[in-house]
């Protein structure tokens, strides 16, 4: 990054995550650098040109997240890490992690009681001495511990002016910079990694695509625009509103006449679960359409010959799903909202049959409902779609059907995890290309249920069951004003 671009305002909206510290280790703007992100710190490393490799200390590399030590004697250097010890010899590839053999891809380099391995290998040690999966970016050196990659999503508003909205699964602090017909955010301290989609374009006059790049440990969106834009923070750093200053915002449009109601076909009913359903080419929007009949519909996923997940010897995740689903129903009901469920037996359904059904039931909101027996507590997901699609009037292309109303489930998504939180709930919100997610019409989301506390026998529990189906209808209820708004 130039000094001239660090000259440029910062905008600090929030801490990547609240109670971890974060450390940036900086050089020259010519000096190579690896990120590593973690839930404990978000930090950066030189990188050193031995041998025409790049090594990197791996000493520093784990100073930030826990307490580490290493000695010397003679050519052998021994590194001691929350009681894990790793052997290394200079000059030699060989080494011990945890008492067992391996092999470096170069030498170990002592230089002046540093211990230096190649930037290739620092996954692998990282992932040995923490006990625990690593995921590392090679191209751009990003290395992430864990699962603390930040997703994220990207839309252009219906409004006038219209703008630009990203929503990120945490907060987010990136340094912003501006130019002709370009805005720079440039992420040098959080784990925002790229979208299905590096580059996404957008059908506006304003804001016309957006690039993501990742390089030198950093990661970088480049927003091109037809007029000087800015960026605006909110929801706590998880949100990114990119469009016009409100000086160069234009004057309201004098409102538009209604106009007349447009007949619609009536849907076809979905096809049996033992058929083989084709794949639609388009959907109606339902916007266009009549007031939904039923304000939710609860997707149990799997069910039939599909069993899902084996969750133990005994428990599958359709049959999780089910439970679970009924619960949910269950608890929407008591609140007013009517809930249909797509299968309320064990019944085998394609993907594009549970859309047809829900788009053809026109509902306010799609849950999916999947289980799983690692992690702890619920993940949340919300769809992420390609930009574009063959959008003709009241018809929209399959494949994106959800890209208009992804700013609704973000919004749902957001409710509900609020409300999990306030039950003392673990819970993540994801982002990912999900199927029939981004087929459906309607504020949509997937809740994958774990067990607490890593207890899978508790996942089958109806009090436990109970608990989530309560706080999740909680959460929905909270964002029924924002989404009915909308829909109407």
């Amino acid at each position: 990054m130039s000094s001239q671009r660090r000259g440029l305002m910062r905008v600090t909206v929030g801490v990547l995550l609240a109670m971890a510290p974060v450390v940036l280790l900086s050089g020259s703007s010519e000096e190579k650098r690896v990120s590593i992100y973690s839930t404990v710190a978000n930090y950066s490393l030189p990188v050193v040109e031995q041998d025409r490799l790049d090594y990197v200390g791996l000493l520093e590399a784990l100073e930030p997240l826990g307490a580490v030590s290493a000695r010397v004697n003679k050519d052998h250097w021994r590194l001691r890490y929350n009681g894990v010890d790793a052997e290394f010899t200079a000059r030699k590839r060989g080494a011990r992690v945890r008492s067992t053999n391996f092999d470096l891809s170069a030498n170990f380099v002592l230089e002046g009681g540093r211990g230096l391995v190649p930037l290739a290998d620092l996954s692998s040690l990282l992932s040995r001495i923490l006990g625990g999966s690593v995921t590392f970016n090679p191209r751009a050196r990003r290395l992430f511990v864990g699962g603390v990659a930040i997703h994220f999503t990207a839309q252009v508003s219906d409004a006038t002016p219209q703008k630009l909205i990203m929503n990120f699964s945490s907060p987010v602090n990136p340094a912003i910079a501006t130019e002709p017909g370009k805005l720079r955010m440039t992420f040098s301290h959080d784990a925002v990694v790229a979208p299905s989609f590096p580059k996404l374009t957008f059908d506006s006059t304003v804001i016309t695509s957006a690039s993501f790049l990742e390089n030198n440990g950093e990661a970088e969106m480049v927003i091109t625009s037809t007029a000087p834009v800015l960026a605006r923070f909110s929801n706590d750093g998880r949100t990114i509103t990119v469009g016009p200053p409100p000086a160069a915002a234009a004057p309201a449009a004098a409102a538009a006449p209604v106009p007349a109601p447009v007949a619609v076909a009536p849907a076809l009913a979905p096809a049996p679960p033992s058929a083989t359903a084709a794949v639609p080419a388009s959907v109606v929007n339902p916007q266009a359409s009549v007031a939904p009949h039923y304000f939710a519909v609860v997707d149990a996923s799997h069910g039939g010959d599909e069993r899902g997940a084996a969750l133990t010897e005994q428990m599958a995740e359709k049959d999780v799903t089910l439970a679970f689903a009924r619960l949910l129903r269950q608890e929407l009901n008591s609140r007013g909202l009517r809930t249909l469920l797509v299968r309320d037996a064990d019944t085998t359904l394609t993907l594009d049959q549970r859309a047809t059904m829900t788009n053809t039931a026109a509902p306010v909101i799609y849950v999916c409902v999947h289980a799983a027996s690692q992690g702890s507590g619920v993940r949340l997901y919300t769809g992420l779609t390609a930009s574009g699609g063959g959008n003709a009037g009241r018809f929209l292309d399959w494949d994106t059907a959800q890209s208009p109303f992804q700013s609704l489930s973000d919004a749902a998504a957001t409710s509900v995890a609020a409300a999990l939180h306030a039950k003392q709930i673990s819970v993540r919100i994801l982002t990912a290309p999900l199927r029939p997610l981004n087929n459906i019409t309607a504020a949509a989301m997937a809740i994958e249920i774990a067990p607490p506390a890593g207890n899978i026998a508790e996942l089958n529990s109806v009090a436990y069951q109970q608990s989530i189906a309560a706080a999740v209808a909680a959460g929905v209820a909270d964002a029924r004003s924002k989404l009915q708004a909308v829909r109407k």
